[in-house]
């Protein structure tokens, strides 16, 4: 495993425990499709939500939403379209992105995390 990778599941574990502390359970993690992959799955009483997650060094250079463009978006709308049509569900669909900025990486103590609901416009 990279050292990618070792951050991102670092990022995405953090996101994930985040959003439990929150009353969210987790559905899935890294689900994949011929289109695209969905960091987290979650949902509540309401909302099925899907999750891209963020992880940056800081806000300095742009913020971590910034960076899931228009293509990035329609990516992740195709991919949960073939996870509803697989697991369908009478919740809400939402959207929405982590934003986790970690000045140390994974050494980082207190990483600042945004939630952003109904993210993609």
């Amino acid at each position: 495993m990279g050292r990618n990778n070792v951050t991102g599941a670092w990022g995405e574990a953090l996101a994930a425990e985040y959003l439990r502390k929150k009353r969210y359970t987790l559905v899935a993690r890294g689900y994949r499709c011929r289109f695209g992959e969905i960091d987290l799955i979650v949902q509540n009483k309401r909302y099925l939500a899907f999750v891209e997650v963020k992880l940056r060094k800081s806000a300095g250079f742009a913020q971590a939403l910034e960076y899931v463009d228009r293509r990035k978006q329609d990516r992740i709308r195709r991919t949960a379209s073939i996870y509803l049509a697989e697991n369908p569900t009478a919740l809400q669909p939402r959207f929405d992105v982590i934003e986790i900025y970690a000045p140390e990486g994974i050494e980082t103590k207190r990483p600042e995390i945004r939630h952003l609901e109904d993210a993609f416009q």
